[in-house]
């Protein structure tokens, strides 16, 4: 084992910056993956076929397509098409497409576990078919969905760490730059895994807390 205590404390201040990276870049792509999968997931239920479709051809590929293959084709492959786009701004798209794949499957299955019985009250009641979903049915929805939710912010802030094979200065590139200097593996990714534990773990409790709140288990 090549742990060097005083190197791993050496290494936090440059670890830290780092992960403040990958904090914001994690922030944007959930703030995007959210709007992306709650207009998706009401794509898939809207009963209109070509929009149906589209969603479901979306989730279909971004599922199927590894995170980093998506990563690399935007990076190296859009330049070629004469689409220009900064390292943090393919990261944060990568992110937010896929991730957003997941949640549309995620808010249109929570949209159908509710009972379709109140639906058909509601508009037995006058009410039209986006009124009662916004009054309806999406308040149920939204508290069968937040704890999946809550997982896939998490399993995103972890797929952060991909970023870095595009030169992105996250929390895993500066653990990478420090093992390549110091020719030491063992003490700079002892500090990279603690950090991404600390930044993961209040959405674990989150979650946590989520699922015993509501009785959600």
């Amino acid at each position: 084992m090549d742990f060097d205590f005083a190197l791993f404390l050496a290494s936090l201040p440059a670890l830290l910056r780092g992960a403040l990276t990958t904090l914001w870049l994690a922030a944007a792509a959930i703030v995007l993956a959210m709007v992306i999968g709650v207009l998706g997931g009401l794509a898939r239920v809207s009963g209109l076929r070509a929009l149906s479709v589209a969603a479901l051809l979306y989730t279909t590929i971004m599922r199927g397509v590894p995170l980093l293959v998506t990563l690399l084709f935007l990076y190296y492959g859009l330049p070629s098409m004469g689409i220009l786009l900064d390292a943090p701004t393919v990261g944060i798209t990568a992110l937010a497409i896929t991730s957003g794949a997941y949640v549309t499957e995620i808010v249109r299955a929570g949209i159908q576990s509710i009972d379709r019985g109140q639906m058909r009250a509601a508009r037995a009641l006058g009410m039209s078919n986006g009124l009662a979903m916004r009054r309806i049915v999406l308040p149920q929805a939204l508290r069968r969905v937040l704890p999946p939710l809550t997982s896939e912010a998490i399993t995103l802030l972890k797929n952060t760490a991909l970023v870095s094979v595009i030169a992105i200065p996250d929390l895993l590139r500066a653990g990478t730059d420090i093992m390549t200097w110091r020719a030491n593996t063992f003490s700079p990714f002892a500090g990279v895994a603690l950090i991404y534990l600390a930044m993961t773990l209040p959405l674990v409790a989150f979650n946590s807390w989520l699922e015993s709140r509501w009785d959600l288990r």
